[in-house]
């Protein structure tokens, strides 16, 4: 070898530089990706899992004992039986988008973001590993709270086909907008912001404490503007089997809105933008 001269990086017969050598997916990748959001919230249980579930009762201790002894039906059911899977759905909502907001924003905000952009995989991995760990925190807040919703009603799930389908929209639909608010928010505050004038209006404006029905107008059709409404909305005809709105419509409406905000996340993190801390 010529002094001076740097030395040749020897590159495997039949490999490339910077083509993927581990087929089209990145498997090992991906599940560690996943199972590092898992054991995220997990490690913490008691605030993403009894949290919620404290949070659920009070919220049927208040509205069922405090305004339901003197209410009559709603779409002609008992209040308590027409409130439990809107407050299922709500606090579904809100594990959800929280998972992939405060993982993205934490990583950012402490510097170490670049551990997970740094590994070799693409964007539809990294979105699917996020929305994996939403997926996981939403079904588990949404089983323990069932199970709850169902002791205290008596009132079994009318059709757990729909219930799962929109509870699965709602992971993937929160998870995504998770994503994107995590990728805008530079800090914690920003955060705090989306949350607070986002993501609780939209779900408190939805029909979880009412149906959308008794709204005069214009609230009644702006209601149906809204994409939680129908989340909340199928929730209630996957339980009960009575819904505001057909269910089929809300079952396109939701997959429609989670095609637009995953594809939106998945540029997003395929560009880079606004990645670094």
């Amino acid at each position: 070898m010529p002094p001076f001269s740097s030395p040749r990086r020897i590159v495997p017969e039949g490999a490339q530089m910077g083509v993927r050598r581990f087929g089209r997916v990145n498997w090992l990748g991906l599940w560690t990706l996943a199972r590092r959001e898992v054991m995220r919230f997990m490690a913490v249980w008691q605030q993403t899992v009894f949290a919620p579930l404290m949070t659920a009762a009070l919220f049927v201790l208040v509205f069922a004992l405090a305004l339901g002894q003197g209410r009559g039906q709603v779409m002609g059911l008992p209040y308590l039986v027409f409130l439990g899977p809107g407050i299922l759905m709500m606090t579904v909502i809100q594990n959800a988008f929280a998972n992939t907001s405060s993982s993205i924003t934490s990583a950012k905000v402490q510097g170490n973001i670049v551990d997970t952009l740094m590994p070799p995989l693409s964007a539809g991995e990294l979105l699917a590993g996020y929305l994996a760990g939403s997926v996981a925190r939403a079904g588990l807040v949404a089983a323990v709270i069932g199970t709850g919703m169902v002791l205290v009603t008596g009132q079994g799930i009318a059709h757990p086909a729909w219930t799962g389908l929109f509870i699965l929209l709602a992971a993937l639909l929160l998870g995504g907008l998770g994503v994107l608010a995590g990728i805008l928010a530079q800090k914690f505050d920003q955060m705090a912001a989306i949350t607070n004038f986002v993501i609780t209006p939209l779900s408190f404006l939805s029909g979880t404490f009412y149906s959308v029905e008794a709204l005069p107008e214009p609230f009644r059709t702006l209601s149906h503007w809204n994409p939680v409404f129908y989340l909340i909305d199928g929730a209630r005809y996957g339980v009960t089997g009575t819904s505001d709105a057909p269910v089929w419509r809300g079952a396109v409406v939701c997959t429609a809105c989670v095609a637009a905000v995953l594809w939106l996340a998945w540029r997003w993190l395929k560009t880079g933008y606004r990645m670094k801390a």
